[in-house]
């Protein structure tokens, strides 16, 4: 007997043959068009992890890592300014505040996207964002770094630090407004499709209800550090569609399949684990191995194309670059460290 794919899966599969991939190597040069979101809005991807009640699928992890990869590998840049939408959405679910009634259907159901100005945090006890209360709100001060998706979100989740060492997550419009000015899109070696800017922020005033989150420093972050250990289901979407550029019948193709396929069971295994803080040495290898099957992966498929590889409109090529893009998305300190172990150990 075969199981039948989860309705989203089959949405996000349709949305990648039809919508994503066909012009993916025109949006790389050219930018994630309007156009494109609005598809993902309409198919309900956007939901995948958002409770039920609020007009979300609530479908297990497993779901949300499928169609992960399948965006991923037909456009990097779509997914990843997609992708940033579901931090808020989890944020939300588990929020108590005002918040929530306010934004979670809407983010559930796509009628908002959301980005997300929360990295910063992960350089604590350097704040490069700084959350001061003022009359029935909050007004944050400093620069967030990197913000994707800029004109193309509805809104964002901005985090700050008070001066009481606390997180303060609220959402704002993703627009110029008072207290807050954007940079010129940045001009990055691979995904300068998504639009990511850097944001100045002099004052930006949120009211009490757009908050989501509050809660001392420590007690985010100790949730927060077990995330990134694990393998990004990206990275098996850029290896799975470099693979597809290669002779599938060549021993090569399928030595580095089943590597892959053994990794990926591995890696989501330890991703579905009860308890995110134990194994992490064990996430750290398996998102290493990861790292080094996608590189392999593009490779051959740089090497399979030859020259014609070099065109900066080549598929191969623009996977080759994602593949550099997603070594260092999300990365802390401790994926860098463990990253480079691996390296060094190779030689």
């Amino acid at each position: 007997m075969t199981t039948s794919p989860h309705p989203l899966v089959v949405q996000a599969r349709r949305l990648a043959a039809e919508v994503l991939a066909p012009q993916a190597e025109r949006v790389d040069q050219e930018g994630v068009p309007a156009e494109s979101i609005e598809a993902i809005k309409r198919s309900g991807l956007l939901g995948v992890s958002a409770p039920v009640a609020y007009g979300g699928s609530g479908a297990p992890g497993a779901v949300a890592r499928e169609t992960a990869e399948i965006l991923a590998g037909a456009c990097c840049a779509t997914w990843f300014v997609q992708t940033q939408h579901h931090t808020p959405v989890l944020t939300l679910a588990k929020s108590e505040l005002p918040a929530r009634e306010r934004l979670l259907a809407k983010l559930a159901t796509g009628e908002l996207l959301s980005g997300v100005a929360y990295a910063h945090l992960r350089r604590y006890p350097e704040v490069p964002v700084r959350a001061v209360p003022k009359r029935g709100g909050w007004s944050f001060h400093g620069t967030v770094p990197w913000y994707t998706g800029w004109g193309l979100n509805d809104v964002m989740l901005l985090a700050g630090v008070t001066d009481a060492d606390e997180v303060l997550f609220a959402f704002a419009e993703a627009r110029q407004q008072s207290g807050l000015k954007a940079s010129v899109p940045m001009r990055l070696a691979a995904l300068t499709a998504a639009r990511t800017v850097s944001l100045h922020l002099d004052g930006l005033w949120v009211p009490d209800d757009a908050v989501a989150l509050h809660t001392p420093y420590e007690s985010w972050a100790a949730g927060d550090r077990p995330k990134p250990t694990n393998a990004s289901p990206a990275v098996f979407g850029v290896a799975e569609s470099a693979l597809s550029l290669l002779d599938q019948g060549d021993p090569t193709t399928k030595a580095l399949r089943h590597r892959l396929d053994k990794v990926r069971r591995q890696a989501y295994a330890l991703a579905d684990h009860p308890a995110p803080h134990e194994h992490m040495e064990e996430r750290l290898a398996m998102k290493t191995k990861a790292f080094d099957l996608m590189r392999s992966a593009t490779t051959a498929a740089i090497v399979a194309g030859g020259g014609r590889s070099l065109d900066v409109e080549n598929r191969a090529q623009r996977l080759a670059r994602e593949a550099m893009f997603l070594l260092v998305q999300g990365q802390t300190p401790e994926v860098r460290r463990a990253h480079l172990r691996s390296l060094s150990a190779a030689y």
